[in-house]
């Protein structure tokens, strides 16, 4: 379909057509290209309508457009998309490429993607914030409380950690039985694991913790024991957070030959510089969101058997502890959470 020239060609078309002529080749000699050389438009996709100005001061709103020869062909947005034609010389080419540099080339790159309504938008962050991505194409997931990030085989893997110590039976769910540790006691045995050796083994000396805080909602919990909830058949705990004030170290177990045996420490001098045998102290960083705590090591694990401990208060530990190993030739981990490839987001045409 054919531009409707009667529609601009005015009284001052001759003109005109003499003006543009000029004022292409000037554009061009400018951009040292000859017009034919001006980047099709065609070849992207562009986030919004462009605008197609003409020399009398008038423009039409277009999807793409491209200059072959002595022609412009375009797809008009106000005809669906049809393709039509408009001759160079009565198209104001600089203005046109001056308002598509100034509206389209200092968009964000993810600016083709749906532009959401602000509610969307916060709820897109929240669903987000619950299952944070932690390495390429790896996400917390919404089924456990405390996970490591281990790598086996130059591949990171995420692996749930059950607490053990209580009537917990192994689950996934955080809960907290806490007991007093006399500050001016030397090192004594406050908990024995059963069993020589973890079931979770981890095989690099830099794990990253994930302990996720808050209540079934997300809503930040504050000292206490947690309350954990099951759910009928399954008997299942319900993923449960812990408090985002509490302290963590890890503490080197000692391995005997049917249990692992939990010493106490100096909570008052965690934080002094100052070290303490077979404790590793850990930095904190609560996730965006609020619903996930980040733990790192301030020093690597040598080989051996491990408890991530809770610290409740300044006198108090969690009795319910995260056990684990480091040894580099152990197995995969049977929970282990592998990477997973996403598919690009596409809009999809639907059928009424």
């Amino acid at each position: 379909m054919s531009f409707g020239l009667n529609s601009i060609r005015r009284n001052r078309a001759i003109q005109t057509a003499a003006i543009a002529a000029l004022l292409l080749c000037g554009f061009a000699h400018a951009q040292n290209r000859h017009p034919a050389e001006i980047p099709d438009t065609t070849q992207r996709a562009l986030p919004q309508h462009l605008r197609l100005y003409l020399k009398d001061g008038t423009y039409q709103l277009v999807l793409s457009y491209k200059v072959d020869g002595d022609t412009v062909h375009y797809n008009s947005a106000e005809r669906n998309g049809e393709t039509e034609d408009v001759p160079l010389k009565l198209v104001d080419l600089p203005a046109t490429e001056r308002w598509k540099r100034e509206h389209t080339e200092q968009q964000s790159p993810t600016a083709d993607r749906p532009v959401l309504s602000p509610e969307l938008a916060k709820e897109e962050a929240e669903r987000r914030a619950l299952t944070p991505e932690v390495a390429p194409n790896l996400d917390l997931p919404e089924e456990d409380s405390v996970l490591v990030l281990d790598t086996f085989r130059a591949t990171p893997e995420l692996v749930p950690i059950p607490q053990v110590g209580s009537d917990l039976n192994k689950e996934t769910a955080h809960s907290v039985l806490k007991s007093a540790i006399n500050p001016a006691s030397s090192p004594h045995r406050i908990l024995e694991i059963p069993g020589f050796r973890s079931d979770i083994q981890l095989h690099v000396a830099n794990p990253v913790f994930y302990v996720r805080v808050g209540d079934d909602d997300g809503a930040p919990v504050h000292g206490g024991a947690i309350t954990v909830d099951t759910h009928g058949a399954s008997g299942r705990a319900t993923p449960s957070g812990g408090d985002p004030q509490s302290g963590y170290v890890v503490e080197r177990v000692d391995p005997r030959q049917d249990s692992r045996i939990v010493d106490s420490f100096h909570i008052w001098q965690l934080g002094s510089g100052k070290l303490q045998r077979d404790v590793v102290e850990m930095k904190q960083e609560v996730l965006p969101g609020g619903h996930w705590m980040k733990l790192t090591l301030e020093q690597p694990l040598d080989f051996g058997e491990y408890a991530l401990i809770e610290i409740v208060s300044d006198h108090e530990v969690n009795l319910n502890v995260w056990d684990f190993g480091v040894h580099s030739d152990a197995k995969e981990n049977v929970e282990a959470i592998r990477p997973e490839v996403r598919k690009p987001a596409t809009l999809e045409h639907r059928t009424p």
